[in-house]
This record gives C-alpha cells, structure tokens and sequence, in this order.
C-alpha cells in the first residue's frame, strides 16, 4: 500500500502555467528585494569612504578610499550622542505603548455593535484626515495653553494617536468572534479585564503592525523637536543630527563668502554615517515582528 501511494505521488505534478508564474512571482520579488537593498549598501559603503572620493567619483559599489572620519566627527562627544539615544528611545518606546493601546481600544470600541455613537465618531475621525487646524493653532494650542515646551509631553502625546491605525485596528477586531465577549461577559468579566486579558492577547498580530509603524514614527520624529525643545539636553537623535549637519553646512558657508579658513569637513560621508546611526537599531529591530507584519496589516486592511 506504501508503495501504491508512493507511485500515486510521484504522479502528481505541478502545471507548467503555475510553476511558471511562481517562478515569475520570486524572480520579480527577488528584483524588487535587491533594488531596496542597494541603495542601502550604497550608503554603507558611502560611510566608509573618504569625502574626496565621493565627490570626485560619488557612490560606487566598492570602498574606494577608506575613512572613518565621518563616524569619528559624529562620536567625537560620545555622551552627547548616547544621551541623545536615549532620548530617542525612552520617547519611542512611551510613545509606541501609549499610542497602540489607544489605537487598538478605539478600534475595539468602534466594531462594537452596540456602542449607538460609532458612526458619528468615525465621521469626525475621517473629518480630521481630509482637514488640518494649520502649524501656527498647533503651535499655540501646544505652547500656550498646554505648556509642552521644553517638555517630553511635546515629544510623545501629539503624535500618540493617529486615525489611520485606529481604522487598521477597528478593521482587524472586526475578526475576533463577538461570542467570546459575550462568553466573558457572561462569566462576569469586566470591559477592562476582557480588553486586557481577551482582546490584545487574539489581536497580536495587529499590535506588532502598529508597533512598527508607530515606532518608526516616532523615531524618525524631529519636527516636534524643533518647535518645542530648546534644552539641549532634550534633543532627539535625529534632531540632534541634523542641526549638527546644519552647523558644519553654515560653518563653511560663512567661510566661503569671508574667505576664512576652515578645517575641510567631510560633509557628505559624514550625511552616510549619520543615516547608518539613525537607522541601525531600526532595521535590527524589524525582524522580530516580521511574522505578525504580514498577517496583521492585510486582515486590518481587508476586513471591512
């Protein structure tokens, strides 16, 4: 019987027109993976090489002219740099918690059939998407009467939460059975204990979604910074960054139209080495929630 099945599949095979469009399907992906890899790399290497050569060849696949000046001028201070980190961190991990616990409990309120007043909040979520207060009522709202400036508050709670991943995570709770919560309800549970102990335990897939996506906001955030911290002490990474570029980029313009002389700064790989420490614990973080990343954001994105 063993071997009747055995010749039975070795029978089976796979259609010429479908192994033909999975070969397609892996060849475009491939494509696709290392066109999103290269420009990586390049910028790898790019950090690597002097600035004279990038100038005088720009970015080429292998190190021309090795140099690590750009990483040595960015750590020339390393505690300004580590509390700069810091900073960064401790905003994105208390703003990332803040904001997928607000999200996922706006969405699970929202796919409730019985909560009457879903439809109107929706309506002034959507109403929010498509119009902006502007910059200078942002501003004043945040400086004025909320008191954010120099604060940590102006760097986590107006970014907390945003409508687009309250619709990812109302879409995906639409997923999870309503007989659960009634079955706790029934055994007494309350709402907290049953959002808690229930609902983000089945919805894993979707806090990790929003977790890269809220993280990477956050971390990537500067503007806040630039409008609301004047403390050094406070800067984020990439805040601190870019008005570090900024000055060398003054620095030499003043030099130029004065006719001073400046020590030569390598601009351009130092713009490489600063890409690779903003984005360094970005891109070690992301395989850790790649296997709810899929799952998480097309079950948010179909349900509806």
């Amino acid at each position: 019987m063993q071997a009747t099945i055995s010749r039975q599949s070795s029978r089976i095979k796979i259609p010429r027109d479908r192994l033909a469009l999975s070969l397609l399907s892996y060849v475009v992906l491939g494509i696709f993976a290392l066109l999103c890899v290269v420009p990586f790399y390049l910028i790898v290497v790019a950090s690597f090489t002097s600035d004279r050569a990038i100038l005088r060849n720009g970015f080429s696949f292998l190190v021309s002219e090795f140099s690590i000046e750009g990483y040595m001028i960015i750590l020339r201070n390393p505690a300004v740099v580590l509390r700069a980190y810091a900073n960064t961190i401790g905003v994105t991990v208390v703003g990332t918690t803040i904001a997928v616990l607000l999200s996922t409990m706006a969405g699970y309120v929202l796919q409730r059939k019985d909560f009457a007043w879903r439809n109107k909040i929706m309506l002034f979520f959507y109403f929010t998407m498509l119009f902006s207060g502007g910059l200078a009522p942002y501003y004043i709202l945040c400086t004025r009467y909320l008191g954010f400036t120099n604060s940590y508050y102006a760097l986590v709670l107006p970014i907390a939460f945003s409508v687009w991943n309250t619709i990812i995570a109302k879409n995906y709770m639409r997923s999870i059975p309503d007989e659960i919560v009634e079955s706790a309800k029934i055994d007494g549970a309350g709402e907290w204990r049953i959002y808690f102990k229930l609902i983000l335990p089945l919805a894993i897939p979707l806090v990790a979604t929003l977790g890269l996506f809220t993280s990477l906001n956050y971390w990537n955030d500067w503007f806040n910074t630039m409008l609301f911290i004047r403390n050094r002490e406070m800067f984020t990474l990439q805040y601190f960054l870019q008005n570090m570029l900024r000055s060398i980029e003054s620095l030499r313009f003043v030099a130029e139209r004065s006719g001073l002389v400046v020590p030569v700064l390598p601009t351009e790989s130092m713009k490489m080495a600063m890409t690779i420490v903003v984005t360094g614990p970005i891109i070690f973080a992301y395989p850790f929630v790649q296997r709810f990343f899929l799952k998480g954001l097309t079950i948010g994105a179909i349900k509806g």
